[in-house]
């Protein structure tokens, strides 16, 4: 792939700053908007937020870790930009589209390319209703929260959760739960990506319930819709030997 002109963005963090004003002295740099491609400078939480706010625009995305863990980005170096964006493997992701409806009847709509959760609010533990494509699955499940993960996200909350990792391209969802008392022995469910899971909160008013997407966070709900988003797929871009599917198996085997 060739690209011809490239934007620049960082996080607010001086080690992500500093590298943008590296970038923008060796390179030139255009806005988003009239860019081939999009030089994400930070760490993952800037990479989702990145995602969100250029997807309108249809432009690659190739990161570059500022951060911490850096997961979805490549290593950072400041030379042999054009050569490693002409060598770039795109990876197309889906993101999972929520619609939370809260206590108040009011509808809530987001989209996350990581995972959608739903957590207790105060002292009482959550009790979810599971249903998959119509039909439920679990009457009552006790538990701090639960989640749906795509492939991206599955090493992200759905891992610290304790769910499985999922290879990119294998279309499948994890369902996961958070600290589930009840039933104390479910761990959780692998689906098809094209899957719709609805929770539905129990006595949501005395056993309060946030939901996630993302960052988007929606307080006080009762029920929350998931499904896998197929029609939208932007593109990130790895260097060939640190493609996502590499850092997904390569994680399995980590001790």
């Amino acid at each position: 792939m060739k690209f011809k002109s490239i934007a620049f963005v960082a996080a607010r963090q001086q080690h992500a700053q500093d590298a943008l004003k590296a970038m923008k002295e060796r390179y030139d740099n255009v806005p988003p908007s009239k860019a081939d491609v999009i030089v994400v400078l930070g760490g993952d939480g800037f990479m989702l937020r990145s995602l969100h706010k250029y997807l309108h625009l249809g432009v690659p995305i190739f990161g570059m870790n500022r951060g911490s863990v850096g997961f979805m980005m490549n290593a950072f170096k400041e030379a042999g930009l054009l050569r490693r964006l002409s060598r770039a493997e795109a990876i197309h992701i889906h993101p999972l589209r929520m619609v939370a409806t809260d206590i108040q009847n009011k509808k809530h709509e987001a989209l996350a390319f990581n995972e959608v959760s739903l957590l207790r609010y105060r002292r009482l533990a959550a009790k979810l209703r599971v249903i998959v494509d119509g039909k439920v699955r679990l009457e009552e499940m006790i538990c701090d929260g639960a989640l749906v993960s795509t492939p991206s996200g599955s090493t992200a909350y759905n891992l610290s959760a304790h769910g499985p990792i999922i290879p990119m391209g294998s279309d499948i969802l994890a369902l996961t739960p958070i600290s589930a008392y009840r039933p104390r022995q479910w761990r959780g469910a692998l689906l098809p990506s094209q899957a719709h899971v609805t929770f539905e909160v129990i006595d949501p008013k005395q056993r309060t319930v946030n939901a996630v997407a993302d960052d988007l966070a929606v307080r006080n709900v009762k029920r929350v819709e998931v499904v896998e988003d197929r029609s939208i797929a932007p593109v990130l871009l790895f260097d060939p030997e640190h493609n996502m599917e590499e850092r997904i198996l390569r994680e399995q085997f980590m001790v």
